[in-house]
């Protein structure tokens, strides 16, 4: 039996110890402050261990959009490079500044309204660990609370070193005059060039899954990618290829609506968001799959083993078809601590897509019907006064 059920009742030597932002003063100003470009280390611990638990929330007064801004960077055995590097509210499991629940068996985002972050990942090191948060904002971040909690004991030697990879690319269509049609046409593609790509890793290890963020600019269905594996340089075909964007996230036929398990799930899709950015509204929701869906899949069962590398990516669009704006966080072991391969780009470049509302859905609509038959229906309107 795997599980965390399956290791509850060992009694080990291990010793518990907790870092936290309480007020040492014993009142009960339980934060600290960032100021801009400036960054905290939550935790550093010497000797041998493993993160069991991290909880943080943080509010700033100016920066709506703090959680995209600060940067969540975890070192390993005194490395000078960080093994985790992600957005933090992205990290967690929220994008784009936007407060929602999440419900996962390693990741949370809960009441309030997805304000309070939480981590399960086991986090084991060997020689110290480090945790930061760095504030990428004009702003600053005025309370940041965290939780670390941790074992100190022993690492067996099988216990690989957790890593986070944060990726975020605007895709552009291979076949622009295909994008706007309901069922684009069918191109042969078999290889991974041009995918989004959401790991790029080298040594050994296992990936454990992905917190995918989409924006869509238009009502069309954003899936229909296969997701590839390209376990240590093979060639194709891979040794994984899947189905399509939907049947990789454990779901089917094009949903759009939210469904949260441990393991996988649509945690935020259009139209069902309980919290909005500035500057969207309910009714901007309201069109199919334009705006932004968050996916996320998590192999805790079925973790992709690789010896020398792996390259994890998704089509966007059947044939890389689409341009959409996706952003992610790939999380994986591996047997040594390695820089994370993060690709973040300033702040001004994480930014959320701006809102497309119903005026303009309106416009792509008469664009697509000045260009389409009139008589969808058997009524050519084209031919009528």
């Amino acid at each position: 039996m795997n599980g965390p059920l399956a290791r509850i009742s060992r009694i080990t030597d291990a010793r518990t110890r907790r870092i936290s932002s309480y007020d040492r003063t014993g009142t009960n100003m339980d934060c600290v402050t960032v100021p801009p470009g400036g960054a905290h280390v939550v935790a550093e611990i010497a000797g041998s261990g493993c993160i069991t638990h991290m909880w943080f929330t943080m509010w700033s007064e100016v920066d709506t959009l703090i959680r995209s801004h600060c940067l969540l960077r975890i070192y390993w055995d005194g490395a000078d490079e960080p093994s985790v590097e992600a957005p933090i509210g992205e990290f967690f499991g929220n994008a784009w500044g936007e407060n929602y629940l999440f419900s996962s068996l390693p990741l949370v985002c809960g009441p309030r309204d997805g304000r309070a972050m939480t981590s399960y990942w086991p986090m084991a090191f060997r020689q110290g660990a480090r945790v930061e948060v760095v504030n990428q904002s004009e702003a600053t971040l005025d309370r940041l609370y965290f939780y670390v909690d941790y074992e100190e004991r022993e690492v067996a030697a099988d216990e690989g070193y957790f890593h986070a990879q944060y990726r975020q690319e605007l895709t552009n269509s291979h076949a622009p005059d295909g994008e706007g049609d309901a069922m684009p046409p069918v191109i042969p593609n078999q290889s991974d060039a041009g995918n989004y790509v959401f790991l790029d890793a080298a040594g050994q290890g296992h990936y454990v899954g992905v917190n995918l963020y989409v924006e869509s600019p238009t009502p069309l269905w954003y899936g229909e990618g296969d997701d590839m594996f390209r376990i240590d340089g093979e060639e194709y075909p891979y040794s994984l290829h899947g189905t399509g964007t939907e049947d990789y996230f454990n779901t089917a036929w094009s949903p759009e609506y939210e469904f949260q398990h441990p393991y996988f799930g649509l945690a935020r899709v259009p139209g069902r968001e309980p919290g909005l950015a500035e500057g969207w509204t309910k009714r901007d929701y309201h069109f199919w799959w334009l705006g932004r869906t968050h996916c996320y899949r998590f192999h805790m069962e079925d973790p992709v083993r690789f010896r020398s590398s792996l390259r994890a990516s998704l089509e966007h669009g059947h044939a890389n078809t689409l341009s959409l704006m996706l952003r992610s966080v790939a999380y994986w072991y591996q047997s040594a601590p390695v820089a994370a391969g993060s690709v973040i780009p300033p702040v001004a470049e994480r930014q959320p897509m701006p809102p497309i509302i119903d005026q303009d859905i309106h416009h792509w609509r008469d664009t697509w019907m000045k260009q389409n038959p009139g008589d969808a229906w058997g009524n050519n309107w084209r031919t009528k006064s």
